[in-house]
C-alpha cells in the first residue's frame, strides 16, 4: 500500500528523474568541406560527438541517419563574427537549411550561435592530451567537438541539460 506522500499512481521514472521522450537532439557544426555531426542520447542527457562527413554527402546522410534513429529537431551553429557580422559561411548554411525545411518540413531546424567553438573545440583537444600527430591528421576531429560544444549549449539553454 503507498504511504500518502507516494503518488497513488505510478509514473514512468529512471531512477530520481522522469523519463523524457525517446528521440535525439542533432546538432551540425556546417563546414565548406566537411561537417561535424552530434547527437544526443535518446533521453536528451548527453551530447556526444558522433562524426564528421564531407558536407556534399551531408543531406543523404541525415535522411539515412533519419531513418534508423528518431530525431526530434536539428541544431546547426550560426556562424558569426566576434563583432555579431555574418561570416562567409553562413549563405552556405542557410542554403542548406532552406533545403531541409522544404524535403523534411517534420523535423525542425534551428540555428545557433556558434561562436569560438572552433577555438574551444582545438583547446579542448589540447587540454585532453589529444596528440599533434592526431590532431593534424584528423581534422574533422575539430569539427565533431564543435558540434558537441554546439549540442551541450544549446541543451544548456533550453534547461534540458
Amino acid at each position: 500500500m503507498p504511504s500518502s506522500a507516494e503518488p497513488s499512481t505510478p509514473r514512468a521514472t529512471l531512477g530520481y528523474w522522469p523519463v523524457k521522450p525517446v528521440s535525439r537532439i542533432l546538432s551540425i557544426d556546417y563546414g565548406k568541406k566537411r561537417t561535424g555531426i552530434a547527437v544526443t542520447d535518446p533521453l536528451q542527457i548527453i551530447a556526444s560527438g558522433l562524426e564528421t562527413v564531407p558536407t556534399a554527402t551531408l543531406f543523404d546522410y541525415l535522411k539515412a541517419y533519419i531513418g534508423k534513429e528518431t530525431v526530434e529537431r536539428i541544431v546547426i551553429g550560426r556562424p558569426t563574427q566576434p563583432n555579431g557580422q555574418p561570416s562567409e559561411n553562413l549563405d552556405r548554411v542557410e542554403q542548406f537549411v532552406n533545403r531541409w525545411r522544404k524535403a523534411m518540413p517534420s523535423i525542425p531546424i534551428d540555428y545557433y550561435d556558434e561562436r569560438f567553438t572552433s577555438v574551444i573545440a582545438h583547446q579542448a583537444m589540447l587540454a585532453g592530451g589529444t596528440r599533434k600527430k592526431v590532431r593534424r591528421d584528423n581534422k574533422g576531429l575539430v569539427d565533431e567537438i564543435s558540434a558537441t560544444i554546439i549540442l551541450n549549449d544549446y541543451l544548456k539553454s533550453k534547461g534540458i541539460f
